[in-house]
Order: structure tokens, then C-alpha cells, then sequence
């Protein structure tokens, strides 16, 4: 079992079709040996939840687990097992490198390799803090190191790899990154995941004892800050750049700013980015989204080494390989640059399933969730054992895929759409007065806290351009989605 996930990943593969000019030969190859989820979405569009919630298949209105808890330490969460250690209790082998989970639980791995500390960045350290590349414009500089950082290596300038000096330094640990330039360097963080997984497909093939594996790998690309080789911006001119579809218009029918504090990361982010460059939307944008593809071609070269030591390997035919994404992220619709929102570039993310006997190319257009890879992996893999530590774990919530990956579909048992929980408001209010978002084949519905409601034909509104929520006619259609969000959140 190899599973492999992104961080920040939306639908810019060329498989996925969400930016004509995203570079991803290794990620479109790898849907057409498997079976490619068009409508998979994320139940909970940021970070650290998306992921205590795939990883123990307990949805997030279930553990109440809307913010940055550590998985050791979630209420609900910390009584659960986690997929890693159901496969471990079932005779695997575990092994793991990246950004899985916030907060590692050590005893689920076997061999785990780089420190969950320096996964972020590389950082810009400027002898004192860590700061955003000098290149970047102000104000959005002053958002941080993180999230207000984008650009080449090289904008970094040269760094020898010496405390205390100005340059590149890995994650929060501050230890240095040498950079002379892009061909004298050391390697950046996913270079080095995808190291240590070849390294250990390698000496798997090497044992005496043939124990079957599980494999996980988290990139951290593209996730902010975004920072890549001069070689991966070199691929996406600013002067050739197509910008997402949009109208200055679509939020005039949106009920966000009702329901969220407009200073939240998404709204100022978009904001002072263009303020960065003087108002400018098509500049700001496109000196953005040349950072974030950049860095989705960075990381899909990662995924191929990986891949490709897969498949020169003896287990080549008898893997099962998953390929995901926590959530989505926003590129400027809706005057919104961030993920955490309940519209479909921030929910909707990428899912390829293979394995041995699946039907290669198969489109699977059924929504589905991260919820699901749980008792997905329970029923492919054949663990037995029960995925509670005691009685106060939470109960699975989603259902096994694999009915969906051959040609003729089997009967699906999960529900008709996907939900997500845009979770602002943490526990300070009662699971139904959340905001949910819920995706079916041909539309979307938004319910927020407050009863605002939106609704999107995606048969003729895929960009969600328009709500039509209040148009009478559709009252049959919300009233049928009302009541099976309802099921979703009471079953």
C-alpha cells in the first residue's frame, strides 16, 4: 500500500483540468493506470482537521474537531486507531515521511523519516527572523514567512548553510539550507520524502522476509510558503499566464461576509495582495499563480520519482496506490486566495485510486470524500480488527470505494453526495448551526450558520457564479439537499 498525499492541492493536474496550463505528466499518468474521482471532496477545507479525519475516517461534525489539535490530544480522536495502526495490527509494515498528520503518533510507524519540524518552506531567514523573500511586495510581505512568502529559490539569494547567516533554513527548526544555485544546493523538503520512500522501496526488495508494507508520504508542496527551483517558475511565464474564470459581480449573491468576519485569511489575503501591487488584479494574480503552479510541477516530479521506483520494483503489480489531496485552495473567485471555504476550489480536491485489478482510466463521477478512504483501505486490503482503541472514539462515517473501481459499478452504500464543514466557529456553537457545504453530481448547496443558504447548478454554472437559492423553482431541490445534509449530520 503506498498512499501519497499534497498539502494546498487543488485541480490544477492536467487529468483534473482545473488550470489549462498545469504541468503534472506524472499525476496524469498515474490516473490513466487508475481510477480518477472527478467529484472527491475535502470535509474540512484546512489542514490539520482534513487530516485527524481521513487518517481515523471519523468526520469532523462527529469529533468536533474544527481546529489545529494535535491528533494525540483530540477529545474524540486520541481513542481512535489510526489507518496506520490498523495495518500495523494486521501483520504490515509502516512506514512514513512528510506531512501526514499534525502531530505524528510514533508508535503507528515502524521507520519514519524527516522531523515533522522542518517539513515547512523552506523558510527565509533574515538573520534575526523568518521572514517572507525579500522580493516579496509589501504589504503582503507582512503576512509572514509562510503564508506571505512566494517566489525562486533563488530570490533568497546565496546561503551557505551557516547559522545565524542570511538564507534558506528548513521549517521551524532553523536549521540551514545551502544555496549556491539551483544545481549546487541542498535538497528541499519533498526532494528528500521522495528520497527516503525510494531508498525503502528499495531495501523492502532487499528483505528476507517478505512482509507486506505500508507506505505513506506526505508533500508539503504546494502549500505556502511557496518556494521552488528558478527551473519550475521558468515553466510558467507571467506575460503567458491565463487567470481562473471570474466576475467582479459573484459575490453580490454570497452570504459570507454574514457569516464570517471578513478579516479572515481568504478575503484579506486577496485583498492586500492586490494592494501589493497597486490594484492591479491581473498582475497580483498571476505573480501568485505562477508561484502555486511552480510548485504543483515541483511536486508532481516528486511524485514520479516515487512512482517510478514503484514500478521498476517487484511491486510494481501487487501495490495499491492513492493519490489525495487534504483540500482545495482558492485563487482568487470570489475575491476569496486561501482555502477554509465551502466553495468548490477549496472543497474539491484530487483522488486517484489503483490498484492491481483496477479498471485503468475509469472516470468515477459519484462525489465523494477523504471520509471514505478508511474503510476504503479496510476493505481492499482486508485489515480485520476494530478501528476503536476504546468506547470513546468516534464512529467511521464514511464507506469503502471499492465498488466504484471496476467497470460495471457495484451498488454504492454511501450517501449521494459529499459533505464538507467550513468549521470558523470551532466548538463555540452546536454541530447543526455550523456551515456545511454539500456537493451531488450536478450541484452544490451551502448552508451557513445563520440559515443562509446558496445553491449552484454545476450543468450550467461550474464556476458557481450564480445563486440560486431563492429562485423558487429549485424550492424541491434545496428541500431535497436540506434533508440529506440532515441524514449525513443525524445518522
Amino acid at each position: 500500500m503506498l498512499f501519497i498525499i499534497c498539502d494546498d492541492l487543488n485541480d490544477y493536474q492536467g487529468v483534473f483540468g482545473g488550470h489549462p496550463q498545469a504541468k503534472t505528466p506524472n499525476i496524469d499518468k498515474l490516473a490513466a493506470m487508475g481510477v480518477l474521482f472527478v467529484n472527491a471532496q475535502s470535509n474540512v477545507p484546512v489542514c490539520s482537521p482534513s487530516r485527524n479525519s481521513f487518517i481515523t475516517g471519523v468526520y469532523p461534525h462527529v469529533s468536533l474537531d474544527y481546529g489545529w489539535t494535535d491528533l494525540k490530544k483530540q477529545p474524540v480522536l486520541k481513542h481512535n486507531k489510526t489507518i496506520m495502526r490498523l495495518f500495523k495490527e494486521n501483520g504490515y509494515v509502516t512506514l512514513g515521511t512528510g506531512k501526514i498528520t499534525h502531530g505524528n503518533v510514533e508508535a503507528d510507524w515502524d521507520q519514519w523519516g524527516m522531523s515533522l519540524a522542518n517539513n515547512y518552506g523552506p523558510l527565509y531567514f533574515d538573520g534575526e527572523n523568518k521572514i517572507a523573500l525579500p522580493t516579496v511586495p509589501y504589504p503582503y510581505s507582512e503576512i509572514g514567512a509562510v503564508d506571505g512568502s512566494y517566489g525562486r529559490l533563488s530570490d533568497a539569494g546565496i546561503s551557505l548553510g551557516k547559522n545565524g547567516e542570511k538564507g534558506l533554513v528548513y521549517g521551524w527548526s532553523n536549521e540551514p539550507m545551502r544555496y549556491i544555485n539551483d544545481n549546487d544546493r541542498d535538497l528541499m523538503q519533498d526532494e528528500l520524502h521522495a528520497e527516503w520512500i525510494v531508498k525503502k522501496i528499495e531495501e523492502l526488495e532487499q528483505r528476507e522476509i517478505k512482509q507486506p508494507f505500508f507506505m505513506g508520504v506526505g508533500f508539503v508542496r504546494p502549500h505556502t510558503p511557496m518556494h521552488a527551483p528558478d527551473k519550475y517558475f521558468d515553466m510558467f511565464p507571467i506575460k503567458d499566464l491565463k487567470l481562473e474564470h471570474w466576475k467582479s459581480e459573484d459575490v453580490d449573491d454570497i452570504y459570507w461576509k454574514n457569516n464570517f468576519d471578513p478579516e479572515l485569511k481568504g478575503t484579506r489575503y486577496y485583498k492586500t495582495l492586490l494592494e501589493s501591487y497597486n490594484g492591479n488584479r491581473e498582475l497580483a494574480l498571476k505573480h501568485f499563480l505562477q508561484a502555486y503552479l511552480a510548485c504543483v510541477a515541483f511536486v508532481d516530479e516528486q511524485i514520479g520519482k516515487v512512482l517510478n521506483a514503484l514500478n521498476e520494483s517487484e511491486f510494481r503489480d501487487n501495490t495499491i496506490v492513492v493519490f489525495t489531496s487534504d483540500h482545495g485552495w482558492q485563487m482568487g473567485e470570489k475575491n476569496y486566495l486561501f482555502k477554509n471555504s465551502p466553495w468548490e476550489e477549496s472543497a474539491r480536491i484530487p483522488m486517484i485510486i489503483k490498484t492491481p485489478d483496477t479498471n485503468a482510466g475509469l472516470k468515477v463521477e459519484q462525489p465523494v470524500s477523504l471520509i471514505d478512504l478508511y474503510p476504503t483501505l479496510m476493505d481492499l486490503c482486508n485489515l480485520k480488527g476494530n478501528h476503536k482503541k476504546n468506547k470513546n472514539a468516534g464512529d467511521l462515517g464514511g464507506f469503502s470505494l471499492k465498488p466504484l473501481l471496476v467497470n460495471k459499478p457495484h451498488k454504492w452504500e454511501g450517501p449521494n453526495g459529499a459533505l464538507t464543514l467550513v468549521g470558523n466557529y470551532g466548538i463555540k456553537i452546536p454541530t447543526e448551526k455550523q456551515n456545511f457545504s454539500y456537493r451531488i453530481k450536478h450541484w452544490r448547496y451551502i448552508k451557513y450558520s445563520n440559515g443562509q443558504e446558496e445553491l449552484y447548478n454545476h450543468e450550467t454554472d461550474p464556476y458557481e457564479w450564480n445563486n440560486v437559492a431563492t429562485d423558487l423553482k429549485y424550492n424541491n431541490v434545496i428541500k431535497k439537499l436540506r434533508k440529506e445534509v440532515h441524514e449525513i449530520i443525524n445518522n
